[in-house]
């Protein structure tokens, strides 16, 4: 078990229902974001050591397979119960090596939870068809079967919650897994798979690797992989799905976003101002779901931009992991905040107004830390306008009406989520059918579906055709098989195909 209080922590993979050290000799650093501070390490698993994990895999898939759903089922409440147990140990474990709020990270274990108890319910989502009769004495059937062997490989973004979109409904299909958890942030899986062996997973049945790309190629192209799930940059999720689908597996590929938050002139700008904040710098903006673009609309911007500068400049910026009451913690690398606070440089280059300038903020600790930036009076042109930053930093583009906006939004590559801010039944109407996006929000900032409800990306957003989360995961995780059935009265009975019907009476 990893403690929270580790300094030098070495991480292992899980294989075979044993922790097990890396041979590779290849490795890297884990930093708390709150510090900057090395913190462990994390082995980079060979493609021969990967390839052993899935063939372990292999082994136990025929025996957890043919486990009854119900037992299967029975494994993920008791696992569900030691999440619920143990929610504020994983949140800080979060905290630490990601950097997100307490609050954030309790939120995020919650989501995870929530789609344990989904997966949950598998025995009434694993039921198939059937019409007697189809054909004068003919029945026909439809039923389910696992897939096989899967894999997951998650982003830094969400330790726990993403991991938790997959594997558990993967194994209340019958399927076995193996997950790849970012090398940014590996010891919340570990911990999740610490706490679903002590549920009573068999040995196999889950089982983590840990990587770079030499790890994710092993994954793509195992002959004994049928199926990959992934959440990432759009770039590498067009690599993953071409990688993967190119060596036959089936793939479901979440990738990034640009996200657009539409105020209407009617809309409550208190609250529209309150939800632009959360959507845009909660999570430090490192999120699929940020709001990024906000677009108000006539006579409403300047009025917005006054208030978001009143709240984002207000915010307090800081180490998380200290207990300290603050609003938004550090970004996950020195790297990657450098990236961030790059694209201001180049709003102002491109004519941009900075409205709040998360450079100037003032931060409590030594980490890896940025305050909130509004940025006002972006073209939809400009970079800013159109790439993903993934950090806290938000556009105002300014649109004449809602069908200017609307035109903003088809004009980008991605179609992850976009909101609505509005009175009017019209407008939330007009935006709800005619956005470029797959998760629409009417007086919300972050429309990202709980589990019972599909991740629904469009686009450069999504690379596949079954989405996280939702009946579509119980899809994407398991084949359909038809039976069609006929039994005779007699051997006079005629054999005479009652489907065709080619035969003559």
């Amino acid at each position: 078990m990893i403690s929270n209080s580790q300094t030098d922590v070495r991480v292992k993979m899980l294989h075979g229902g044993q922790w097990k050290d890396s041979t590779s000799g290849r490795s890297g650093k884990l930093f708390n974001p709150s510090t900057g501070k090395k913190i462990g390490t994390v082995p980079y698993c060979t493609a021969d050591e990967v390839g052993s994990v899935v063939e372990t895999a292999a082994a136990a898939l025929p025996a957890w397979s043919e486990t009854p759903a119900v037992e299967r089922a029975q494994v993920l409440f008791r696992y569900r119960e030691l999440l619920v147990k143990h929610t504020e140990e994983l949140a800080e474990i979060v905290t630490r090596e990601h950097g997100k709020t307490m609050p954030e990270a309790r939120a995020s274990v919650q989501r995870g939870v929530e789609m344990v108890e989904f997966a949950c319910g598998g025995p009434s989502l694993l039921m198939g068809q059937c019409i007697q009769n189809i054909a004068r004495n003919v029945d026909c059937e439809t039923i389910r079967h696992p897939v096989g062997v899967c894999a997951g490989i998650t982003p830094f973004n969400f330790p726990a919650m993403v991991p938790l979109w997959m594997y558990p409904v993967a194994l209340a299909c019958g399927n076995t897994f193996v997950l790849k958890p970012s090398e940014k942030v590996p010891q919340s899986a570990v911990r999740l798979g610490e706490l679903l062996t002590e549920a009573g997973c068999p040995d196999g049945v889950f089982n983590i690797v840990h990587g770079d790309k030499e790890a994710v190629d092993a994954l793509l192209t195992h002959p004994l992989v049928q199926a990959i799930s992934f959440v990432g940059s759009t770039k590498i999720a067009q690599y993953v799905y071409e990688t993967g689908t190119r060596n036959g597996k089936r793939v479901q590929a979440a990738g990034g976003a640009k996200n657009h938050l539409i105020i209407m002139p009617d809309a409550d700008l208190d609250q529209a101002t309150a939800a632009l904040v959360a959507s845009a710098f909660g999570c430090a903006g490192e999120r699929c779901m940020a709001g990024s673009v906000a677009l108000p609309v006539g006579d409403v911007a300047d009025a917005l931009v006054e208030r978001l500068q009143a709240k984002a400049g207000a915010m307090r910026v800081g180490a998380t992991d200290s207990g300290a009451d603050v609003d938004m913690g550090p970004l996950i690398t020195r790297e990657h905040l450098d990236r961030v606070v790059g694209y201001l440089d180049v709003a102002e280059s491109e004519g941009a107004t900075l409205a709040v300038d998360g450079r100037k903020a003032k931060c409590t600790g030594d980490g890896f830390l940025v305050g909130p930036s509004v940025v006002d009076r972006v073209a939809p042109n400009m970079r800013l306008a159109k790439e993903e930053v993934f950090g806290p930093v938000l556009s105002v583009v300014r649109a004449g009406d809602i069908d200017e906006a609307l035109e903003i939004g088809k004009g980008c590559e991605y179609g992850n989520g976009a909101s609505i801010f509005t009175r009017s039944g019209w407008a939330a109407r007009q935006f709800k059918h005619h956005f470029n996006a797959g998760m629409i929000g009417i007086n919300v900032g972050v429309p990202a579906p709980m589990a019972w409800f599909p991740f629904t990306g469009w686009n450069r957003s999504f690379f596949g055709d079954l989405h996280i989360q939702g009946a579509e995961s119980f899809q994407f995780y398991t084949r359909q098989k038809m039976t069609m059935t006929r039994w005779f009265a007699s051997a006079a009975e005629s054999h005479h195909d009652p489907v065709w019907k080619t035969g003559s009476k």
